[in-house]
Order: structure tokens, then C-alpha cells, then sequence
């Protein structure tokens, strides 16, 4: 921990709880722990409240903190597009030259659609060894058909738009959005992953895992478990990989092949506040 000017540096959990004020305010029974719709919502007075906040003295993080923080992600994309009509400024481009450090990157986090902060982080994830990899699977594994198809399609959107950057001066030309927008991101996990890793990963990325219907086949449940019981042996992770990248969430729950989703996610944030330097990554998710 850094001394500066015999003061103690807050620890970036500090620094962002100081500037919610959650002491300040009373949690109906109900809605701990929970980001619920704003139902006061009012797009104009969020616009005008942020507006005061990095337009005076002092930048008053507490009330940039106080919107962002207790809006819906769907929320915090209309006041993007708000403020940009009211302004003709860029909303997260006037927080980044108001704020620094650990909370202009939540800030970032918050400001961006979920498939833009899941595309950025599996490519992240991709792009390092070791603990990064948890992420790619985790993002993979966890997120629906449809939000894992938008996601991808950022995903190649944002690499073909730094390759065609590279040969323009000034600013790049628009892009349409691509089609077939798996490849880019086989192509990463072929060229960063391999052995068992790559072909979960790369059977996750396919998408085709099966929606729940509200029943469950207890006689496929059945099937799958003692399916699994005898690939335990080496070379069987191939029926590993393709029950849990084809059966949907209900059903791996009843075969034991995986955990509750909140609870494993409830779980992590949990050991993130533990350790003095929390990670910003486990926050921002």
C-alpha cells in the first residue's frame, strides 16, 4: 500500500464506495444487492444532473457516481443518447477528460452496451495467458444465444475496424456491420488457446446450446450423467465438451455439471472484496 504525504492511498474499493453515499441512504427489504430500473427514472434531469457535475469547479464524482451506479445499463444507453441530442458531445468522451484513474475505467464499463464490455474483455481474455482465461469461458459459457451473437458481432467489428484504420488519415470511414461474425473471434481462440481449452472454447463460441422450454428430460438428464461417468478416461473430453456447449443451463444444473449462475458470480465478487487490491475487472463485471 502507497504512503504519500504521510496519508494512506484508499484502496480502489474505498475510492468508489466513497463516492456512492450508500450510507447515506436507506435499501427497501427486497432490493439489497439487486440493480433494479430506476422507476424515477427521468432521462432529462439525469442528463442536467451530470451536466453540473463535470461542468463547474469541481468535478463532483459522488453525483456522476449516484446516476450511473443506480441505473440499468438499457437506462445509462439513453442518457448516452440523450445527452449526445441535448449537447452534441459524446457523453463517455466528456467523463474521460473529467475523470482519471480507477473510476474513469468503471465508468467506461458502465457506459457500454453489455456486448461492447463483453467483447472487450473476451479479447483481453484472449490476448493474455493464465487467469485471463477464466473470463473467455466464463463469458462464453454464461451469456445467452442471442446477447453471445450481438457480442461476437462487436467483437469482429471493433478488429476490422483497427485494421482498416490503419490506412486512412483522419478519421476511418463507417462501418457496416459483418455478417458471418464468428470467424474473427475462432481465429483468435485458434491462434491463443489449444488441447481441450480451445475446443470448449471454440464449441462455446458456436452458440448452438439448447434454449429451455420450462421441461426437463429427466430420462436425458439420466443419460448424460452416466455418459459422463464413463468419460473419464483420457481422450473422452470430447463428450465433456459437447454436453455442456449443447444442454441448456437448466439441465447441466440437474446433471451436476454445473453451479448455480448468481451464486458463482455472488461467489466472485465475494473473494474480490476480500483481497486489498480488488481488481477492477471483477468490479466492472
Amino acid at each position: 500500500m502507497s504512503v504519500t504525504s504521510g496519508k494512506t492511498r484508499p484502496s480502489l474499493t474505498q475510492e468508489i464506495l466513497s463516492h456512492l453515499g450508500l450510507a447515506n441512504k436507506t435499501a427497501a427489504w427486497g432490493t439489497l444487492g439487486t440493480l433494479r430500473t430506476f422507476l424515477s427514472f427521468s432521462v432529462d434531469k439525469d442528463v442536467q444532473r451530470l451536466l453540473r457535475a463535470i461542468a463547474g469547479q469541481g468535478v463532483d464524482c459522488s453525483a456522476i457516481m449516484g446516476v450511473l451506479t443506480n441505473r440499468t445499463r438499457e437506462q445509462r444507453q439513453l442518457i448516452c443518447r440523450a445527452f449526445q441530442e441535448r449537447t452534441q458531445q459524446d457523453l463517455l468522451k466528456s467523463l474521460q477528460a473529467a475523470l482519471s484513474g480507477n473510476l474513469e475505467r468503471i465508468v467506461i464499463a458502465l457506459l457500454q452496451s453489455a456486448a461492447q464490455f463483453d467483447a472487450q474483455e473476451l479479447r483481453t481474455a484472449l490476448k493474455n495467458s493464465g487467469p485471463a482465461e477464466d473470463v473467455a469461458l466464463e463469458i462464453l459459457a454464461t451469456r445467452s444465444a442471442s446477447h453471445l451473437q450481438e457480442c461476437l458481432m462487436v467483437y469482429k467489428q471493433s478488429k476490422s475496424g483497427r485494421r482498416r484504420e490503419r490506412g486512412w488519415q483522419g478519421s476511418p470511414p463507417s462501418l457496416a456491420l459483418p455478417t458471418d461474425f464468428q470467424v474473427e473471434a475462432e481465429e483468435d481462440i485458434k491462434s491463443e488457446t489449444s488441447d481441450i481449452l480451445q475446443e470448449l472454447l471454440l464449441a462455446l463460441a458456436k452458440g448452438v446450446r439448447d434454449r429451455y422450454s420450462g421441461i426437463i428430460d429427466y430420462n436425458l438428464v439420466e443419460q448424460d450423467v452416466q455418459a459422463l461417468k464413463q468419460a473419464e478416461a483420457p481422450s473422452t473430453e470430447g463428450t465433456w465438451v459437447l454436453i455442456f456447449t449443447q444442454r441448456n443451463l437448466e439441465h447441466l444444473i440437474r446433471a451436476s455439471v454445473i453451479k448455480n449462475t448468481p451464486l458463482y458470480f455472488a461467489d466472485k465478487l465475494h473473494q474480490a472484496l476480500q483481497v486489498d487490491k480488488l481488481p477492477c475487472q471483477e468490479l466492472e463485471e
